[in-house]
């Protein structure tokens, strides 16, 4: 009795940049959808910011002389709007990214750590230009006496970024497993804005009350930035490893539901 034998296929060869190049396309289709269809694209991104700086300078200019800290409102708003935004912004793309790339999620050479890694790309160098221009153009039209340090400046924004990531992973996971989650998420994050320390300095704020906002981490990341633009600002209160333990404890959850959920969540 003979045995035949079929030669063996050919071995198709991993590629080679595989994720790089997934990233990259998921990009590029983050940022036609987002800001290729609207006219003016990207400008929103920036008009935004602006209107919202100026509207407020507007509005505070009428009750107050000066701002709280320094002599400048539109400077003293930016350095409380500028990473509130960036933290919002991102955040909230990450949160979506499963269901902004579920149709591509099917194809296995699409992962859930690419749509993550994509939406949280785009929007962080988004947000990143954004403040840069809204900075850079408050600084050349006004005398603001305040004394830029880059390094703190980079600080706050790039806490402000890990922070959106790991929330966003956690939120990620919520919101494809629980839809309302999205829903109660936008009510629970409503007054962040608020209590932020955009419009007040944590300084000046009651005991009782520095104690309760002290672990609201934007805090911490608005008192970095504005300790970036105004020298004589006591920001000893501001905690970077605070910040980071609650981005690394939300990521590594929000990693950890997700690589065991999310093809379950694709079904659904």
């Amino acid at each position: 009795m003979t045995h035949t034998f079929a030669p063996p296929g050919p071995q198709t060869k991993p590629r080679r940049f595989a994720t790089l190049r997934t990233v990259l396309a998921l990009m590029l289709r983050e940022m036609a959808t987002t800001y290729g269809r609207s006219p003016g694209g990207y400008l929103w991104a920036v008009v935004e910011p602006l209107g919202g700086i100026a509207v407020l300078t507007v509005i505070f200019s009428f009750g107050f002389n000066t701002p709280s800290l320094g002599t400048n409102f539109p400077i003293f708003y930016a350095t409380g709007v500028l990473p509130f935004m960036m933290f919002n912004s991102v955040c909230n793309r990450v949160s979506t990214a499963l269901l902004f790339s579920k149709a591509l999620l099917a194809y296995p050479a699409v992962t859930f750590v690419d749509a993550l890694i994509a939406r949280f790309l785009v929007n962080t160098v988004t947000q990143g230009m954004v403040g840069y221009l809204v900075f850079g153009g408050i600084l050349m039209i006004y005398d603001t006496r305040t004394l830029p340090q880059p390094m703190l400046i980079a600080q706050s924004f790039a806490l402000s970024a890990a922070l959106a990531l790991g929330i966003g992973t956690l939120n990620a996971f919520l919101i494809a497993r629980f839809a309302v989650w999205q829903m109660i998420w936008s009510i629970l994050t409503r007054p962040l804005f608020l209590i932020s320390g955009i419009f007040f300095l944590f300084n000046a704020m009651p005991h009782a009350a520095q104690g309760v906002l002290w672990f609201n981490p934007l805090v911490h990341v608005v008192g970095i930035m504005r300790a970036g633009f105004y020298p004589s600002y006591d920001a000893s209160y501001t905690s970077v490893i605070f910040v980071l333990l609650i981005s690394l404890i939300c990521f590594g959850a929000g990693l950890a539901l997700l690589q065991k959920a999310h093809r379950d969540l694709l079904v659904d």
